[in-house]
């Protein structure tokens, strides 16, 4: 196969666009694929200051340098989740990412917040994701307010997108489908949330990390065994196989025809939000949940004899 701009050999092969490009005409690729999100969907404004949140994986990373490359005034921010063997690998490879680009970063030590991620997995009766998800959209959605930032990027891709919109809709949670999409506005306490990868698949950021030389946290999180998500990408990896081109019509059939009529349904249900009396995070109870979180733990914490 020939790559589709230079006809010299291409390295990377696209079924669902039907093409393949060479590294450096892949590069360029992608590039244009984000911008295409950031205009098409009004992500990211003139003069805006943009907190993207890290992982230490190829998604986030990637994100941080392309945005970077485009111009824009990013940020980064880490959340230490305070797991052994997993949150300080992760954190090592943000820190020399962003050092070795001359990049802004932020970190945010669970422990220090007495929320690390193995108490929170111990004393809390709910499944450990559900409550590491909640805990990490908190404090992202705290620091751009706190500091500034008119807008928070995280790196979901298009893969993402497609298994989350397939979870929410086989259960027809009417609340996180009307959410979900490139870009969620800021209102009632929450800062503007955005996706550039939207368009490109988890197999494109692998390819755009590779060639760019980022070292990544690839190591799964311990506590993520069994989780629902990654079985539904796997389903979908294989229609993409059969179907090349079907998470993209899927996704983007949902946000033309689907995500509307979700948003008005919502519009007339919507619960009235206020600040939350401990830290002033946007919430319809007096305390959010990341902070009932953090008292429970707390209290189980200090009744725990193990801990004496």
């Amino acid at each position: 196969m020939k790559c589709r701009r230079c006809k010299a050999p291409a390295e990377v092969s696209l079924p669902s666009h039907n093409t393949g490009f060479c590294r450096e005409c892949f590069g360029l690729y992608f590039s244009r694929q984000v911008e295409t999100a950031i205009r098409r969907h009004g992500l990211i404004l003139p003069g805006e200051r943009v907190l993207v949140a890290l992982s230490g994986g190829k998604d986030s990373l990637s994100l941080m340098l392309e945005l970077s490359r485009q111009g824009f005034d990013v940020t980064g921010l880490h959340v230490d989740l305070g797991i052994p063997a997993s949150s300080a690998p992760a954190r090592a490879k943000v820190e020399g990412f962003c050092a070795a680009h001359g990049l802004k970063l932020r970190v945010v030590e669970l422990e220090k917040e007495g929320l690390p991620i193995p108490d929170v997995k111990k004393y809390i009766h709910r499944p450990v994701c559900s409550a590491c998800g909640k805990i990490k959209r908190h404090w992202f959605n705290r620091v751009a307010l706190a500091e500034g930032f008119q807008v928070l990027a995280t790196g979901h891709n298009l893969d993402d997108e497609v298994a989350r919109l397939f979870a929410n809709t086989l259960r027809w949670d009417a609340a996180y489908l009307s959410d979900q999409g490139p870009c969620l506005e800021a209102e009632n306490g929450f800062a503007r949330k955005i996706k550039p990868l939207c368009r490109v698949s988890e197999f494109e950021t692998s390819c755009y990390a590779f060639f760019n030389g980022i070292a990544i946290h690839s190591v799964p999180c311990p506590y993520s065994g069994g989780a629902s998500f990654t079985g539904h990408k796997r389903l979908w990896a294989d229609l993409e196989y059969q179907s090349p081109g079907t998470k993209m019509a899927f996704y983007d059939g949902f946000l033309k025809r689907g995500r509307p009529a979700f948003q008005r349904q919502e519009q007339e249900s919507g619960a009235a939000l206020a600040p939350c009396e401990r830290c002033g995070s946007p919430t319809s109870t007096g305390l959010c949940g990341v902070c009932r979180l953090a008292l429970t733990v707390a209290e189980r914490r200090a009744a725990d004899p193990e801990r004496r």
